[in-house]
């Protein structure tokens, strides 16, 4: 685990402030759900939007 924090701390020194404060909000939001045994259950908004462009794809003949 320290070596995560460790790479996490100079990722985000690295990054740029934008990017920085999206990759710890999504990271409280990973806590949280954690916290209310709720993680298992949620879907990932990558994974929502995939299946979106997916439907949203021509369809090829």
């Amino acid at each position: 685990m320290e070596a995560l924090v460790k790479q996490l701390d100079a990722k985000l020194r690295k990054w740029q402030p934008e990017m920085a404060d999206q990759v710890r909000q999504r990271i409280a939001e990973i806590i949280e759900l954690a916290d209310q045994d709720l993680l298992d259950v949620s879907r990932s908004r990558l994974v929502e939007q995939e299946v979106l462009d997916m439907i949203d794809a021509p369809t090829t003949r």
